[in-house]
Parts: C-alpha cells; structure tokens; sequence
C-alpha cells in the first residue's frame, strides 16, 4: 500500500528497499566457493557441485552441519564456520571494489530517499567487512544478519524485522534477492522481490528479473509499480 497523498496523486506502491548481500550487492559467491573448497580441503573433504548448490542463501552454521554432519558439537560448528569466514575475508581482501554488482552505486544514489536495509544470512564480520571496506554503510538505515532472528531464510523473520526496523509495512517493502530461499522468505513476509541473475538464472516469484542494477528494465518497473491516492 502506498503512503497518503493529496486525492488523485500518484504515488509509489512501495516505501523502502531492502537487499540481501551475497549475489545481491557484491558478486561473491565464486569467491565462497573457492573458499569453502579451501577450508573442506583442511579435513580432506571432497567440495561437489551439488554442494555449491546448496549453500546459496543460507546460514553457515546450516552449511556446516550439512557438510560436515549433524552431531558436530555447536561450538564446533561455530568453529569451523569462523575460520572459513576468515578465510575468506583473507582471499577478496583486495577485490572487494570488482566484486560490486554492476550499478549498484548508482541505483543507491538515484534512490538515496529511500529507506534501504540490508538483510543477510552472512555472518555479522562479513557484513561489516564487506560494508566498511565498499564504502557502503551510509547507504543503508538498517543492518540485519541471519543471527538476530530465530530462522533464517527461507523462513521470512529476517525481513519482517528488517521492515519493523524501518518503521514500514512488509507489503511497502520491495526486496532484492539472488537465490531461491531469499525469495521464498520475501514472498512469506509478504513483499515484492525483485531477483537477480547473479546465482541462479530462474527465480520463480519474483515480479521482475534482471542481471543487474545497470538493467533499464529495473527503473521502468520501478516506475509502474504505483498507486494512485
């Protein structure tokens, strides 16, 4: 639903954006799969294909255990997911700038007015990592990781306190998504998502797909995407 204004104005149907991190807002996850290839290599496991696969869009303690196995200790779990997350901010220490989505700046500039959070199963030192060394914090009112909620994606509580954290309405909310768990999380907490092509070429539920931020297809659905009051 869109905010008030005056009778017959048209107004947008939408009043913040909220945007995972990892395929979203930088092209990271070739970087963490040579990373977990790395780190499965310390306990001699074998890093599959169908393994890549199932770690997009979800938390690494779940990534862990799925790994390595369900009867792993939690602190070992917390462990073992630390120091491949160290790992990996070791490896993109100095390409994070190539790893920027494509138009990502400009999109956030064209759109500085809006509320903007970042919502992310990554781990808290990646999110600030990837922040504070892109430059990015300033663009974004609210942070929120996998970690501050019960469930993580595709359950949709991230979301849902990510909007409560904006002060606006889930169904306000119009949300940036890579993988098949972040939309299913969107659609649950009632948003609009718009995906990327950055993981997976076919994300159903989404009200629109686009490669990137540089797409002129994103600005005209943007546009449409309206109410009048």
């Amino acid at each position: 639903m869109a905010r008030s204004g005056p009778p017959g104005r048209i107004v947008p149907a939408f009043s913040a954006f909220i945007f995972d991190m990892d395929g979203v807002i930088v092209h990271s996850n070739p970087h963490h799969r040579l990373a977990w290839e790395a780190f499965n290599r310390r306990y001699g496991l074998a890093t599959t294909a169908d393994m890549h696969r199932r770690m997009y869009g979800r938390r690494n303690d779940q990534i862990v255990r799925d790994f390595f196995g369900d009867d792993l200790p939690d602190d070992e779990v917390a462990a073992r997911g630390f120091a491949k997350e160290a790992l990996y901010r070791e490896m993109i220490a100095d390409c994070v700038e190539s790893m920027i989505v494509p138009g990502l700046r400009d999109f956030l500039d064209r759109h500085r007015d809006t509320p903007k959070a970042l919502a992310s199963n990554a781990e808290p030192a990646n999110i600030d990592f990837m922040l504070d060394r892109a430059c990015l914090r300033p663009y974004f009112r609210v942070v929120v990781d996998g970690h501050q909620v019960g469930r993580p994606k595709p359950y949709p509580d991230i979301f849902l306190h990510a909007a409560r954290l904006l002060g606006v309405p889930p169904a306000e909310c119009i949300v940036f998504e890579d993988s098949h768990s972040g939309v299913a999380a969107a659609r649950a907490a009632g948003m609009q998502v718009i995906g990327l092509r950055t993981t997976e070429d076919n994300l159903p539920g989404t009200g629109l797909t686009i490669d990137n931020f540089t797409s002129g297809d994103l600005e005209t659905w943007l546009a449409s995407f309206v109410r009048a009051e």
